[in-house]
């Protein structure tokens, strides 16, 4: 059905989302063929065709879409959520920690195959071996990293410095270390501490150390999600979401209740506590003369 609206010639150049954001492609998906999404209402199919054919990191959020095909944006969220409800889409946040940082970003996960709410848990939780994404599979920041680490080498030990062709050839044993974990001060630690005296080969002392000291792999920690509710928004754990949906809005579970409040003071109440702390100011402490109730006079505030 996806087909007869259009075939990826008549695609236009669609915008991408910001680096790490935008449409990713859930893995083990069956191939394309022309019966897909036959089985949805012909609006969810045609944007589901639309969004099967648009690359990883396209910008697929509900106000763009509808710039792009014939529905509102009110429609346009509705048959969003009847894609997530069908499982064909689901819409999160995941933590992603990198480069330094920590944060959060929005994720949209697409399936050209439909998936059941137990799939999906699995996928989320980092059960399901997730496509690695092109960015991570070439020659990115981390190699810049690594030759300006081992170009600086020599302020930090100055019997290090090295050239610029030793910089480029000893940047990928520098790669592994971060690929690791490790970050600059733990390079910096591994190389520069304990060195002999003198240093006859920086070059060879380098590459020794970086080929020895490698830390070992770190075991592989499954990644921090939680998904939206596409009726309240609220986020939640993936076990949670059934067909796109927590627990309170389908009904199942029933919002805690507010803890017991004190009971509330009477007038009556109020009245008696105030007589009684102002009977307290009033009496006099014994042993101490009393207070005296002539009118104050400054002419005998120094006498």
């Amino acid at each position: 059905m996806a087909d007869a609206y259009f075939s990826a010639a008549d695609m236009p150049a669609h915008p991408a989302a910001r680096p790490g954001y935008g449409k990713r492609s859930a893995p083990d998906q069956a191939p394309r063929t022309s019966a897909d999404f036959t089985h949805l209402p012909p609006r969810e199919a045609h944007i589901a065709g639309f969004i099967d054919r648009l690359h990883d990191g396209a910008d697929i959020s509900v106000k763009l879409l509808a710039s792009c095909l014939p529905y509102g944006q009110q429609a346009m969220r509705t048959a969003l959520n009847n894609l997530q409800a069908a499982g064909h889409l689901r819409r999160g946040r995941e933590h992603v920690v990198g480069s330094g940082s920590a944060r959060w970003v929005t994720r949209t996960w697409f399936s050209r195959t439909a998936r059941d709410d137990a799939w999906w848990t699995k996928f989320l939780r980092g059960d399901v071996p997730e496509d690695e994404p092109p960015c991570a599979r070439g020659e990115g920041p981390t190699r810049n990293r690594a030759y300006i680490l081992l170009a600086a080498l020599g302020r930090t030990a100055p019997t290090l410095a090295l050239s610029a062709t030793e910089c480029t050839t000893l940047a990928p044993l520098t790669e592994a270390w971060f690929a690791r974990g490790a970050d600059e001060s733990t390079v910096l630690h591994a190389l520069t501490t304990g060195l002999p005296t003198p240093v006859h080969s920086p070059a060879a002392l380098v590459r020794s150390r970086l080929t020895s000291k490698l830390p070992p792999e770190p075991a592989p920690r499954p990644p921090l999600r939680v998904v939206e509710c596409t009726t309240c928004g609220d986020p939640g754990r993936p076990e949670d979401i059934r067909g796109g949906r927590c627990g309170m809005c389908r009904g199942t579970t029933h919002p805690p209740a507010n803890p017991a409040l004190p009971p509330a003071l009477t007038a009556d109440t109020v009245r008696a506590r105030a007589d009684r702390i102002r009977t307290a100011m009033r009496a006099e402490i014994p042993g101490t003369p009393p207070r005296s109730r002539a009118p104050y006079d400054p002419r005998h505030a120094y006498s």
